[in-house]
Protein backbone atom coordinates (compact mmCIF):
# COMPACT_ATOMS: atom_id res chain seq x y z
CA UNK A 1 0.00 0.00 0.00
CA UNK A 2 1.19 3.27 -0.84
CA UNK A 3 1.33 6.67 1.57
CA UNK A 4 0.04 9.12 -1.39
CA UNK A 5 -3.72 8.73 -3.44
CA UNK A 6 -5.41 10.89 -5.45
CA UNK A 7 -8.57 9.47 -4.08
CA UNK A 8 -9.58 7.45 -0.85
CA UNK A 9 -13.04 6.15 -0.23
CA UNK A 10 -14.33 4.23 2.82
CA UNK A 11 -17.08 1.66 2.00
CA UNK A 12 -17.78 -0.57 -0.02
CA UNK A 13 -21.46 -0.36 -0.31
CA UNK A 14 -23.34 0.63 -3.93
CA UNK A 15 -22.13 4.46 -3.17
CA UNK A 16 -18.22 3.35 -2.90
CA UNK A 17 -18.87 1.02 -5.91
CA UNK A 18 -20.26 3.04 -7.69
CA UNK A 19 -17.96 6.40 -7.28
CA UNK A 20 -14.85 4.17 -7.89
CA UNK A 21 -16.73 2.99 -10.73
CA UNK A 22 -17.26 6.65 -12.37
CA UNK A 23 -13.68 8.25 -11.04
CA UNK A 24 -11.36 8.84 -13.96
CA UNK A 25 -9.09 5.83 -15.03
CA UNK A 26 -6.18 8.55 -14.55
CA UNK A 27 -6.57 8.66 -10.74
CA UNK A 28 -4.90 6.55 -7.88
CA UNK A 29 -7.71 5.50 -5.88
CA UNK A 30 -7.39 3.52 -2.31
CA UNK A 31 -10.77 1.86 -1.81
CA UNK A 32 -11.17 0.41 2.16
CA UNK A 33 -13.78 -1.65 3.73
CA UNK A 34 -14.11 -2.37 7.45
CA UNK A 35 -14.70 -6.23 6.49
CA UNK A 36 -15.15 -8.12 3.85
CA UNK A 37 -16.04 -6.17 0.56
CA UNK A 38 -19.31 -7.84 0.58
CA UNK A 39 -20.76 -7.52 4.02
CA UNK A 40 -22.54 -3.97 3.21
CA UNK A 41 -26.29 -3.01 3.77
CA UNK A 42 -26.05 -2.35 0.30
CA UNK A 43 -25.95 -6.02 0.18
CA UNK A 44 -28.28 -6.74 1.72
CA UNK A 45 -31.10 -4.79 -0.02
CA UNK A 46 -34.08 -7.15 -0.47
CA UNK A 47 -36.85 -4.80 -2.17
CA UNK A 48 -35.56 -3.26 -5.59
CA UNK A 49 -34.40 -0.10 -6.50
CA UNK A 50 -36.98 2.71 -7.73
CA UNK A 51 -36.86 4.73 -10.93
CA UNK A 52 -39.37 6.70 -12.60
CA UNK A 53 -41.36 4.76 -14.53
CA UNK A 54 -42.28 6.64 -17.49
CA UNK A 55 -42.30 10.01 -18.56
CA UNK A 56 -45.85 10.95 -16.71
CA UNK A 57 -44.30 9.85 -13.61
CA UNK A 58 -42.64 12.32 -12.31
CA UNK A 59 -44.52 14.38 -10.56
CA UNK A 60 -46.33 11.29 -8.79
CA UNK A 61 -42.91 9.87 -7.86
CA UNK A 62 -41.69 13.47 -6.66
CA UNK A 63 -44.63 13.45 -4.29
CA UNK A 64 -44.38 10.21 -2.83
CA UNK A 65 -41.12 11.03 -2.03
CA UNK A 66 -41.58 13.88 -0.35
CA UNK A 67 -45.18 12.94 1.46
CA UNK A 68 -43.14 10.11 3.06
CA UNK A 69 -40.23 12.04 3.98
CA UNK A 70 -43.26 14.89 5.46
CA UNK A 71 -42.26 17.58 3.08
CA UNK A 72 -38.93 17.52 5.22
CA UNK A 73 -36.77 16.69 2.05
CA UNK A 74 -34.17 18.80 0.02
CA UNK A 75 -36.52 19.71 -2.88
CA UNK A 76 -33.30 20.11 -5.06
CA UNK A 77 -31.95 16.62 -4.13
CA UNK A 78 -35.42 14.76 -4.72
CA UNK A 79 -35.50 16.43 -8.07
CA UNK A 80 -32.01 15.51 -9.02
CA UNK A 81 -32.49 11.98 -8.06
CA UNK A 82 -35.82 11.76 -9.50
CA UNK A 83 -34.44 13.27 -12.99
CA UNK A 84 -31.23 10.67 -13.29
CA UNK A 85 -32.87 7.74 -12.08
CA UNK A 86 -33.50 5.91 -15.31
CA UNK A 87 -29.94 6.67 -16.69
CA UNK A 88 -29.13 5.37 -13.35
CA UNK A 89 -30.55 2.45 -13.78
CA UNK A 90 -30.06 1.88 -17.46
CA UNK A 91 -26.32 1.63 -16.85
CA UNK A 92 -26.46 -0.72 -14.09
CA UNK A 93 -28.84 -2.94 -16.73
CA UNK A 94 -25.87 -1.85 -19.14
CA UNK A 95 -23.20 -3.20 -16.73
CA UNK A 96 -24.80 -6.88 -16.38
CA UNK A 97 -27.22 -6.20 -13.71
CA UNK A 98 -29.98 -8.69 -14.51
CA UNK A 99 -33.71 -7.54 -12.89
CA UNK A 100 -36.15 -9.49 -13.29
CA UNK A 101 -38.56 -9.55 -16.20
CA UNK A 102 -41.64 -10.70 -17.51
CA UNK A 103 -41.88 -11.77 -21.46
CA UNK A 104 -39.07 -9.80 -21.89
CA UNK A 105 -39.98 -6.19 -20.56
CA UNK A 106 -38.99 -5.26 -16.89
CA UNK A 107 -40.62 -5.80 -13.87
CA UNK A 108 -41.73 -3.97 -11.27
CA UNK A 109 -43.75 -3.67 -8.39
CA UNK A 110 -44.60 -1.79 -5.53
CA UNK A 111 -43.93 -0.76 -1.65
CA UNK A 112 -45.75 1.56 1.02
CA UNK A 113 -45.59 4.53 -0.14
CA UNK A 114 -45.15 4.49 -3.99
CA UNK A 115 -48.76 5.41 -5.73
CA UNK A 116 -47.19 3.13 -8.56
CA UNK A 117 -45.38 0.01 -9.45
CA UNK A 118 -42.21 1.72 -10.03
CA UNK A 119 -39.86 -0.41 -8.18
CA UNK A 120 -36.95 -3.17 -10.11
CA UNK A 121 -36.03 -6.07 -8.73
CA UNK A 122 -34.02 -9.58 -8.74
CA UNK A 123 -35.86 -12.05 -6.48
CA UNK A 124 -35.63 -10.68 -3.00
CA UNK A 125 -31.82 -10.57 -3.26
CA UNK A 126 -31.76 -7.28 -5.39
CA UNK A 127 -28.80 -5.59 -3.35
CA UNK A 128 -26.90 -8.69 -3.73
CA UNK A 129 -27.33 -8.47 -7.59
CA UNK A 130 -26.38 -5.28 -7.58
CA UNK A 131 -23.41 -5.17 -5.34
CA UNK A 132 -21.75 -8.12 -6.71
CA UNK A 133 -21.95 -6.90 -9.99
CA UNK A 134 -20.40 -3.88 -9.73
CA UNK A 135 -17.83 -5.31 -7.04
CA UNK A 136 -16.21 -7.47 -9.89
CA UNK A 137 -16.14 -4.74 -11.98
CA UNK A 138 -14.37 -2.42 -9.48
CA UNK A 139 -12.04 -5.50 -8.89
CA UNK A 140 -10.81 -4.86 -12.45
CA UNK A 141 -9.92 -1.57 -12.27
CA UNK A 142 -6.15 -1.25 -12.29
CA UNK A 143 -5.93 2.48 -10.92
CA UNK A 144 -8.04 0.95 -7.41
CA UNK A 145 -6.42 -0.89 -4.74
CA UNK A 146 -8.96 -2.66 -2.64
CA UNK A 147 -8.15 -3.06 1.32
CA UNK A 148 -10.29 -5.68 3.25
CA UNK A 149 -10.78 -5.60 7.48
CA UNK A 150 -8.85 -1.97 7.58
CA UNK A 151 -10.60 0.79 9.98
CA UNK A 152 -10.82 4.28 9.17
CA UNK A 153 -9.84 5.32 12.29
CA UNK A 154 -9.63 9.34 11.95
CA UNK A 155 -9.01 12.06 9.71
CA UNK A 156 -6.13 14.07 8.80
CA UNK A 157 -7.20 17.97 8.85
CA UNK A 158 -5.66 21.42 8.32
CA UNK A 159 -7.63 24.80 8.28
CA UNK A 160 -10.51 22.83 7.61
CA UNK A 161 -9.36 20.60 4.42
CA UNK A 162 -9.31 16.98 4.67
CA UNK A 163 -5.70 15.34 3.73
CA UNK A 164 -5.69 12.09 4.54
CA UNK A 165 -6.85 9.08 7.08
CA UNK A 166 -5.59 7.37 9.53
CA UNK A 167 -6.48 3.78 9.86
CA UNK A 168 -5.78 0.28 11.11
CA UNK A 169 -4.88 -1.98 8.51
CA UNK A 170 -5.73 -5.74 8.00
CA UNK A 171 -2.53 -6.55 9.65
CA UNK A 172 -3.11 -4.65 12.69
CA UNK A 173 -0.69 -1.60 11.99
CA UNK A 174 -1.88 2.35 12.66
CA UNK A 175 -1.16 4.01 9.61
CA UNK A 176 -1.53 7.58 8.12
CA UNK A 177 -2.66 7.54 4.36
CA UNK A 178 -2.66 10.81 2.08
CA UNK A 179 -5.07 12.20 -0.85
CA UNK A 180 -6.41 14.99 -3.01
CA UNK A 181 -10.50 13.83 -1.79
CA UNK A 182 -11.37 11.49 0.62
CA UNK A 183 -15.30 10.23 -0.09
CA UNK A 184 -16.64 9.00 2.96
CA UNK A 185 -19.31 6.08 1.95
CA UNK A 186 -19.47 4.51 5.42
CA UNK A 187 -23.17 3.15 5.56
CA UNK A 188 -25.53 4.04 8.44
CA UNK A 189 -25.19 3.39 12.31
CA UNK A 190 -26.86 0.00 12.75
CA UNK A 191 -24.54 -1.34 14.54
CA UNK A 192 -25.10 1.04 17.33
CA UNK A 193 -28.34 -1.20 18.46
CA UNK A 194 -29.58 -3.89 20.03
CA UNK A 195 -32.10 -4.88 16.98
CA UNK A 196 -31.20 -3.73 13.69
CA UNK A 197 -31.04 -5.02 9.95
CA UNK A 198 -27.53 -3.86 9.84
CA UNK A 199 -24.14 -5.76 9.67
CA UNK A 200 -22.78 -5.50 13.46
CA UNK A 201 -19.72 -3.88 12.04
CA UNK A 202 -21.53 -0.57 10.61
CA UNK A 203 -21.55 1.73 13.67
CA UNK A 204 -21.22 5.19 11.93
CA UNK A 205 -17.67 5.75 12.34
CA UNK A 206 -17.43 8.48 9.85
CA UNK A 207 -20.17 10.24 11.72
CA UNK A 208 -18.50 10.24 15.35
CA UNK A 209 -15.32 11.78 13.37
CA UNK A 210 -17.23 14.17 11.75
CA UNK A 211 -18.47 15.28 15.45
CA UNK A 212 -15.06 15.08 16.21
CA UNK A 213 -13.74 17.37 14.20
CA UNK A 214 -16.81 20.02 13.45
CA UNK A 215 -17.86 18.88 10.58
CA UNK A 216 -21.86 19.88 10.22
CA UNK A 217 -24.07 17.15 10.78
CA UNK A 218 -27.55 17.15 9.50
CA UNK A 219 -30.64 15.54 11.47
CA UNK A 220 -28.64 12.66 12.77
CA UNK A 221 -31.71 11.84 14.66
CA UNK A 222 -34.00 11.42 11.68
CA UNK A 223 -33.11 7.40 11.69
CA UNK A 224 -36.05 4.80 9.85
CA UNK A 225 -37.17 1.76 11.57
CA UNK A 226 -38.00 -1.11 9.55
CA UNK A 227 -41.52 -2.34 10.94
CA UNK A 228 -41.30 -5.80 9.75
CA UNK A 229 -38.00 -7.87 11.02
CA UNK A 230 -38.27 -11.47 11.66
CA UNK A 231 -38.48 -11.73 15.74
CA UNK A 232 -35.79 -14.48 16.42
CA UNK A 233 -33.68 -14.78 19.60
CA UNK A 234 -30.68 -15.74 17.73
CA UNK A 235 -27.89 -12.83 18.34
CA UNK A 236 -26.53 -10.86 15.31
CA UNK A 237 -28.40 -8.67 13.00
CA UNK A 238 -32.09 -9.04 12.39
CA UNK A 239 -33.49 -10.88 8.95
CA UNK A 240 -35.65 -8.19 7.56
CA UNK A 241 -38.64 -8.98 5.58
CA UNK A 242 -38.83 -6.85 2.40
CA UNK A 243 -42.15 -4.56 2.32
CA UNK A 244 -42.55 -6.14 -1.01
CA UNK A 245 -44.05 -8.82 1.19
CA UNK A 246 -46.89 -6.38 2.26
CA UNK A 247 -46.63 -4.43 -1.27
CA UNK A 248 -48.07 -7.83 -3.08
CA UNK A 249 -50.46 -8.01 -0.49
CA UNK A 250 -49.07 -9.61 2.82
CA UNK A 251 -51.17 -7.85 5.93
CA UNK A 252 -50.09 -7.38 9.58
CA UNK A 253 -52.29 -8.45 12.72
CA UNK A 254 -51.99 -8.41 16.83
CA UNK A 255 -52.65 -11.43 19.33
CA UNK A 256 -56.47 -11.46 18.33
CA UNK A 257 -56.14 -11.82 14.86
CA UNK A 258 -56.84 -8.65 14.04
CA UNK A 259 -55.33 -6.42 11.13
CA UNK A 260 -55.08 -3.05 13.08
CA UNK A 261 -53.20 -0.69 10.35
CA UNK A 262 -53.10 0.13 6.17
CA UNK A 263 -49.72 -1.98 5.57
CA UNK A 264 -48.65 0.22 2.80
CA UNK A 265 -48.58 3.53 4.78
CA UNK A 266 -44.96 5.09 5.20
CA UNK A 267 -42.80 2.83 7.07
CA UNK A 268 -42.53 4.93 10.46
CA UNK A 269 -46.24 5.10 10.42
CA UNK A 270 -46.74 0.81 10.03
CA UNK A 271 -43.54 0.66 12.96
CA UNK A 272 -45.47 2.77 15.45
CA UNK A 273 -48.73 1.03 14.83
CA UNK A 274 -46.61 -2.14 15.60
CA UNK A 275 -45.49 -1.22 18.69
CA UNK A 276 -48.65 0.14 19.79
CA UNK A 277 -50.09 -2.88 19.22
CA UNK A 278 -47.18 -4.44 21.36
CA UNK A 279 -47.13 -2.38 23.93
CA UNK A 280 -50.94 -2.98 24.22
CA UNK A 281 -50.27 -6.78 24.41
CA UNK A 282 -47.44 -6.68 26.33
CA UNK A 283 -45.98 -9.28 23.38
CA UNK A 284 -42.75 -8.81 21.38
CA UNK A 285 -43.87 -9.10 17.83
CA UNK A 286 -47.20 -9.02 16.08
CA UNK A 287 -47.69 -11.36 12.62
CA UNK A 288 -47.32 -10.80 8.99
CA UNK A 289 -49.98 -13.11 7.22
CA UNK A 290 -49.03 -13.90 3.43
CA UNK A 291 -52.24 -16.10 2.96
CA UNK A 292 -53.50 -13.33 0.42
CA UNK A 293 -50.07 -14.18 -1.93
CA UNK A 294 -49.77 -17.34 -3.76
CA UNK A 295 -47.75 -20.16 -2.74
CA UNK A 296 -46.33 -19.91 -6.26
CA UNK A 297 -45.36 -16.09 -6.19
CA UNK A 298 -44.03 -16.33 -2.78
CA UNK A 299 -41.80 -19.38 -3.79
CA UNK A 300 -40.47 -17.13 -6.90
CA UNK A 301 -40.84 -13.68 -6.16
CA UNK A 302 -39.46 -14.12 -2.34
CA UNK A 303 -37.39 -17.29 -2.48
CA UNK A 304 -34.50 -16.18 0.13
CA UNK A 305 -37.38 -14.79 2.82
CA UNK A 306 -38.80 -18.22 2.47
CA UNK A 307 -35.59 -20.51 3.15
CA UNK A 308 -34.58 -18.05 5.83
CA UNK A 309 -38.09 -18.05 7.33
CA UNK A 310 -38.12 -21.84 7.23
CA UNK A 311 -34.62 -22.20 9.09
CA UNK A 312 -36.28 -20.23 12.08
CA UNK A 313 -38.99 -22.68 12.01
CA UNK A 314 -41.80 -20.54 9.57
CA UNK A 315 -43.49 -21.71 6.75
CA UNK A 316 -44.21 -18.66 5.27
CA UNK A 317 -46.99 -20.42 2.65
CA UNK A 318 -48.81 -21.79 5.46
CA UNK A 319 -48.02 -19.80 8.55
CA UNK A 320 -47.90 -16.41 9.93
CA UNK A 321 -44.66 -14.90 10.70
CA UNK A 322 -43.77 -13.25 14.28
CA UNK A 323 -42.13 -10.14 13.22
CA UNK A 324 -40.94 -6.84 15.09
CA UNK A 325 -39.87 -3.43 14.12
CA UNK A 326 -35.91 -2.59 14.21
CA UNK A 327 -33.84 -0.08 13.65
CA UNK A 328 -32.80 0.11 9.70
CA UNK A 329 -31.69 3.09 7.90
CA UNK A 330 -30.35 6.58 8.76
CA UNK A 331 -31.99 9.59 6.55
CA UNK A 332 -29.46 12.03 8.32
CA UNK A 333 -25.89 11.90 8.24
CA UNK A 334 -22.71 14.22 7.39
CA UNK A 335 -24.68 17.41 5.60
CA UNK A 336 -23.94 17.18 1.85
CA UNK A 337 -25.22 18.35 -1.46
CA UNK A 338 -26.28 16.73 -4.20
CA UNK A 339 -22.28 16.48 -5.33
CA UNK A 340 -21.43 14.94 -1.80
CA UNK A 341 -19.74 18.04 -0.58
CA UNK A 342 -19.22 18.39 3.17
CA UNK A 343 -18.66 21.55 5.39
CA UNK A 344 -15.10 20.43 5.15
CA UNK A 345 -13.20 21.19 1.99
CA UNK A 346 -12.11 17.78 0.16
CA UNK A 347 -14.06 15.79 2.15
CA UNK A 348 -16.97 14.15 0.98
CA UNK A 349 -20.13 12.08 2.35
CA UNK A 350 -22.14 10.11 -0.31
CA UNK A 351 -24.78 6.95 0.65
CA UNK A 352 -26.27 6.06 4.15
CA UNK A 353 -23.77 8.30 5.88
CA UNK A 354 -24.61 11.18 3.80
CA UNK A 355 -27.19 14.08 4.92
CA UNK A 356 -28.34 15.05 1.47
CA UNK A 357 -31.87 15.71 2.39
CA UNK A 358 -33.14 13.69 -0.57
CA UNK A 359 -35.40 11.52 1.81
CA UNK A 360 -36.34 14.36 4.40
CA UNK A 361 -37.94 12.58 7.77
CA UNK A 362 -38.43 9.47 6.57
CA UNK A 363 -37.22 7.45 3.51
CA UNK A 364 -39.41 6.30 0.78
CA UNK A 365 -38.91 2.63 0.24
CA UNK A 366 -36.53 1.70 -2.23
CA UNK A 367 -34.89 5.16 -2.91
CA UNK A 368 -31.49 4.50 -0.90
CA UNK A 369 -30.37 2.65 -3.72
CA UNK A 370 -31.15 4.94 -6.37
CA UNK A 371 -29.87 8.19 -3.72
CA UNK A 372 -26.37 6.29 -3.72
CA UNK A 373 -25.97 6.10 -7.59
CA UNK A 374 -26.76 9.34 -8.51
CA UNK A 375 -24.93 11.30 -5.98
CA UNK A 376 -21.84 8.97 -5.90
CA UNK A 377 -21.91 9.32 -9.26
CA UNK A 378 -21.73 13.19 -9.14
CA UNK A 379 -19.47 13.25 -6.51
CA UNK A 380 -17.12 11.64 -8.77
CA UNK A 381 -17.33 13.39 -11.58
CA UNK A 382 -16.79 16.64 -9.22
CA UNK A 383 -13.47 15.01 -7.93
CA UNK A 384 -12.36 14.64 -11.80
CA UNK A 385 -11.68 18.12 -12.08
CA UNK A 386 -9.69 18.43 -9.25
CA UNK A 387 -6.20 18.77 -10.83
CA UNK A 388 -4.15 20.01 -7.34
CA UNK A 389 -1.41 18.48 -5.96
CA UNK A 390 -1.54 16.84 -2.34
CA UNK A 391 -1.50 19.23 0.53
CA UNK A 392 1.76 18.30 2.38
CA UNK A 393 1.58 20.76 4.71
CA UNK A 394 -0.07 18.51 6.76
CA UNK A 395 2.39 15.60 6.06
CA UNK A 396 3.26 15.80 9.75
CA UNK A 397 4.02 13.77 13.02
CA UNK A 398 1.31 11.91 14.05
CA UNK A 399 1.22 10.46 16.96
CA UNK A 400 -1.07 6.92 16.16
CA UNK A 401 -0.34 5.78 19.74
CA UNK A 402 -3.75 7.54 21.01
CA UNK A 403 -5.88 5.40 18.69
CA UNK A 404 -4.50 1.90 19.85
CA UNK A 405 -6.82 1.24 22.20
CA UNK A 406 -9.60 0.44 20.27
CA UNK A 407 -12.17 0.04 22.81
CA UNK A 408 -12.06 3.02 24.29
CA UNK A 409 -12.31 4.29 20.52
CA UNK A 410 -15.24 2.62 19.98
CA UNK A 411 -16.75 3.83 23.28
CA UNK A 412 -15.98 7.36 22.44
CA UNK A 413 -16.98 7.18 18.98
CA UNK A 414 -20.45 5.70 20.09
CA UNK A 415 -20.84 8.18 22.80
CA UNK A 416 -20.73 11.06 20.19
CA UNK A 417 -23.28 9.30 18.14
CA UNK A 418 -25.90 8.65 20.82
CA UNK A 419 -25.12 11.72 22.26
CA UNK A 420 -26.00 14.05 19.15
CA UNK A 421 -29.31 11.55 18.89
CA UNK A 422 -30.70 12.81 22.24
CA UNK A 423 -29.62 16.46 21.99
CA UNK A 424 -31.69 15.96 19.13
CA UNK A 425 -34.62 14.19 19.74
CA UNK A 426 -35.27 13.00 23.17
CA UNK A 427 -38.66 11.13 22.22
CA UNK A 428 -36.94 9.06 19.25
CA UNK A 429 -33.99 8.36 21.97
CA UNK A 430 -36.02 7.18 25.00
CA UNK A 431 -38.62 5.40 22.39
CA UNK A 432 -36.45 3.16 20.01
CA UNK A 433 -32.29 4.09 21.73
CA UNK A 434 -33.13 3.46 25.79
CA UNK A 435 -35.92 1.45 25.23
CA UNK A 436 -33.60 -0.97 23.90
CA UNK A 437 -30.94 -0.59 26.38
CA UNK A 438 -28.83 0.10 24.20
CA UNK A 439 -27.36 3.95 24.16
Amino acid sequence: MEKFYDVIVVGTGLAGLYACLNIDKSKNVLLITKDEALNSDSYLAQGGISTQHDDDDFDRYYEDTLRAGRYENSTVAVTEMINKSRDAVNDLIFKGVDFDKINGELEYTREGGHSIFRILHHKDVTGKEITSTLYELVRELENVTILQFTTLLDIITANNKCNGIIIKSNNGEFLEVYAKDIVLATGGIGGLFKNSTNFSHITGDSLAIALKHNVVIDHIDYIQIHPTVLSSDTPGRRFLISESVRGEGATLHNELGERFVNELLPRDVVAGAILAEMDRFGSDHVYLDCSAISRNKLLVHFPNISERCLEEGFDITTERIPVVPAQHYMMGGIKSDINGVTSMSHLYAVGECAGNGVHGANRLASNSLLESLVFAYNCAKLINQNNSEIDMQSNMDIDLDQYSDMENWRKNSRHLIMSEIKKNNEVFYDKWCDHEDNC
